[in-house]
């Protein structure tokens, strides 16, 4: 299980994160909503140390790892244990998508070359794109590029996928796409907590649906619980405003 406790993060003099606290079971997939601003993408970035957080801790197991005092060492341990997938592609526009990879394995997981290869070509077959493989992303579309993304992250083999917002930077038809790529990594079995606004999405995929509003967790249950049966006022606020007609009061 990952637990990840009292998370706090703040700009300056504005808190972003005030106490968060999630548990993530081995295979779970957590979505987690709320608007903008709600300091959903600033939780993954904290807990992937993309960005240091005021205060807190992430475990894998029995390995807790503080936050804000972690060493490089306890950073590069935790990374190891987690992919991913960036809503701006974050690709190397110099690198084919075989080569984006590729990179990763062989620089950050020190795989060897020949298993990297066999590794690297069969995510980009698994999502779809071995054909693009020699492609560079300037010659992919959006849509494209975020399958490489995804690619790169599933061979990683990671204990969690990291999703922030993966399809708000494509243009609306390529969402689908993407999010089916998405449901299969979810059938695999692989534990991902997803930052979305794609409501149906969240509804087919999700094992437990958080809702945040103001840096903190608001609510929290499965799929069916909050979409129909939210119990608090700033959840039921939220979804009657973007799928008002699924919401009910008890």
């Amino acid at each position: 299980m990952i637990a990840i406790r009292n998370v706090k993060k703040s700009f300056g003099k504005l808190s972003v994160l005030q106490d968060v606290s999630l548990d993530i079971k081995e295979g779970e997939v957590v979505v987690i909503l709320g608007p903008s601003g709600s300091g959903k993408t600033t939780l993954l970035r904290c807990i992937s140390f993309l960005e240091r957080a005021s205060a807190g801790t992430i475990a894998f197991g029995d390995d807790v790892v503080d936050l804000k005092h972690a060493s490089k060492k306890d950073i590069l341990r935790t990374r190891r244990r987690e992919g991913f997938v960036f809503q701006s592609y974050n690709l190397f526009a110099n690198k084919t998508a075989f080569e984006n990879v590729y990179e990763g394995l062989v620089s950050g997981r020190k795989v060897p070359k020949k298993e990297a290869k066999e590794k690297a070509l069969e995510a980009l077959d698994w999502v779809g794109l071995l054909d693009r493989k020699d492609y560079y992303p300037a010659q992919l579309s959006g849509g494209q590029q975020q399958r490489v993304g995804i690619a790169r992250a599933v061979a990683l083999e990671p204990e969690v996928i990291l999703f922030d917002e993966p399809t708000s930077a494509l243009d609306p038809e390529l969402v689908g796409e993407t999010l089916e790529v998405i449901k299969r990594v979810a059938k695999r079995g692989i534990t991902m907590i997803v930052v979305t606004h794609e409501m149906s999405f969240a509804q087919d995929v999700a094992d437990k649906i958080v809702f945040m509003d103001g840096g903190v967790v608001v609510e929290e249950g499965s799929p069916n619980d909050i979409f129909t049966h939210p119990k608090e006022e700033r959840t039921k606020q939220f979804l009657k405003r973007i799928i008002g007609e699924f919401v009910y009061e008890i």
